[in-house]
């Protein structure tokens, strides 16, 4: 299970990769720990002089603008999660035998006598909402909690918390857990698996196997998408504890060791007594996020697997309700912009793959839908076929959008289809001009763009600005005739 390393940190020299969150946090935890830290970065912009000057006033090393060559006499290599396993540093690292982990294995080797445990959750989409629902519920039961990892809260920083935490809502991403081989969370929950950054992991069988390492060691739960048997495969092919058990998570009612929805309302048959013969009531669907709208289906399992892992780690019922109930939506997930003119306007730039796009399109009966991007070597057919009969038009932007006209073509052929040639960001608002003149009263005009951000944006937040922007200029504009 690690722990190895922290008696070895002084005078130990070891190379963080990367001047991101993580690989900060993890540069000051190792320095402090007394290891001879160096961080590296192949940037050499304005961010990262920023970001290097601040650690070489605290006595850290910091090299900048190669981010390839492996520092003489290096001990230990810590990678930041985006770096590739093909990078030059690793393969210089490798042949001198050096190991290289990632700062989600350094955190977990950090953990003290009495650590806090870990609730982990990883999946293709819904993982950020589904841990931050977790952490609202396991507050809601009166524990110190946080909700960190892939989300930009430095997990080496939550795990060297003074006063300690009571246990961690852990988000992990494919790149984390494959650097992060001696992790061994309490329990865990993957929500969903479909291809995504198979450029990073090689094969959609590599994908799915890292996300797999998340069961590896689970005491009490291991929590799988009952509508997904890619999930409950990998908890059958997983090492796990004695007594640990498989859980599963459905939108239908639910069956022995599962939790489910009857009648709207969440019920568990996995952590009561007598799960044979009832279940207990956790709460309503309309509990979750109220006042936000998000009770779509896939925010409604996202709930459900929150519920699980809490309830795995003894969580009253009521404080899943109560913990619902106070959780409120990150930014740019489904989130509800403005009503104008009796459509409405709803983004969700963080649908940046075909999967995310998929729940997101499934929301709503009647789309004008907003997409393109950077398609990182997907196919759209199996997307618009499945959303051809709600789909009302459709604007496409971005630098791959012609691999979904092409799908659109091929199966939703009567759909309206307004093709941008535009990559500049200023293209966004046109697309929202485009899409009004789409839309019918009842429709709703959906950003769900299954691509990433970068051929026009630095993020999808910046993307989701952009269209919420738009929105607003549109419903104050003097052709308005919304609220």
């Amino acid at each position: 299970m690690g722990g190895g390393l922290v008696s070895g940190f002084p005078g130990q020299r070891i190379t963080v990769a990367g001047l991101g969150v993580s690989g900060i946090g993890a540069a000051r935890a190792l320095a402090g720990l007394g290891a001879l830290v160096t961080v590296v970065d192949g940037g050499d912009g304005p961010r990262q002089r920023e970001r290097a000057a601040e650690l070489a006033a605290e006595g850290i090393d910091v090299r900048t603008g190669d981010g390839e060559t492996l520092p003489e006499g290096t001990d230990l290599v810590v990678t930041s999660p985006g770096w590739r396993p093909d990078s030059p540093l690793f393969a210089a690292a490798g042949k001198a035998g050096v190991e290289v982990v990632g700062d989600v294995e350094i955190a977990w080797r950090l953990r003290g006598p009495g650590a806090a445990p870990w609730l982990a959750v990883t999946g293709t989409n819904g993982k950020t909402t589904t841990v931050r629902m977790l952490a609202a519920i396991l507050g809601a039961a009166g524990l110190r909690t946080a909700a960190v990892g892939n989300i930009g809260s430095s997990l080496v920083d939550a795990v060297r918390a003074d006063p300690p935490y009571d246990v961690l809502a852990v988000e992990l991403s494919s790149y984390q857990l494959h650097w992060a081989p001696s992790v061994r969370p309490h329990s865990a929950a993957v929500l969903n698996l479909a291809p995504d950054h198979l450029d990073w992991h090689g094969s959609m069988e590599a994908y799915a196997a890292a996300k797999g390492r998340i069961y590896e060691g689970n005491t009490v739960a291991c929590v799988y998408n009952a509508a997904d048997p890619a999930t409950e495969a990998l908890v059958r092919a997983a090492d796990v504890a004695e007594g640990c058990r498989a859980v599963g998570f459905t939108l239908g009612a639910p069956g022995l060791s599962e939790v489910g929805v009857v009648d709207g309302i969440l019920a568990d048959r996995a952590f009561v007594p007598d799960r044979r013969e009832r279940a207990q009531e956790l709460a309503q669907v309309s509990d979750i996020g109220p006042d936000t709208g998000t009770t779509a289906p896939h925010t409604v399992a996202n709930a459900l697997a929150a519920a699980a892992l809490a309830r795995a780690y003894g969580v009253p019922a009521a404080a899943v309700r109560d913990g619902l109930r106070a959780f409120r939506p990150d930014p740019h997930r489904i989130a509800h912009v403005a009503d104008i003119g009796g459509v409405a306007w709803v983004d969700d730039s963080k649908a940046t793959n075909t999967h995310a796009a998929e729940a997101s399109l499934a929301a709503f009966p009647g789309v004008v839908w907003i997409a393109g991007g950077l398609a990182k070597g997907a196919t759209f057919d199996e997307l618009v076929a499945g959303a051809a009969d709600r789909l009302r038009g459709v604007v496409l932007i971005g630098a791959d959008r012609r691999l979904i006209a092409d799908a659109l073509a091929r199966h939703a052929p009567d759909v309206p289809v307004v093709d941008l040639d535009r990559t500049d960001t200023g293209a966004m608002a046109a697309a929202v001009g485009e899409a009004a003149g789409l839309a019918r009263p009842g429709d709703t005009v959906l950003l769900a763009p299954a691509c990433a951000s970068m051929d026009m944006f630095t993020n999808y937040n910046e993307r989701g600005d952009a269209f919420a922007a738009a929105v607003r200029a549109l419903a104050t504009g003097p052709d308005a005739t919304g609220q």
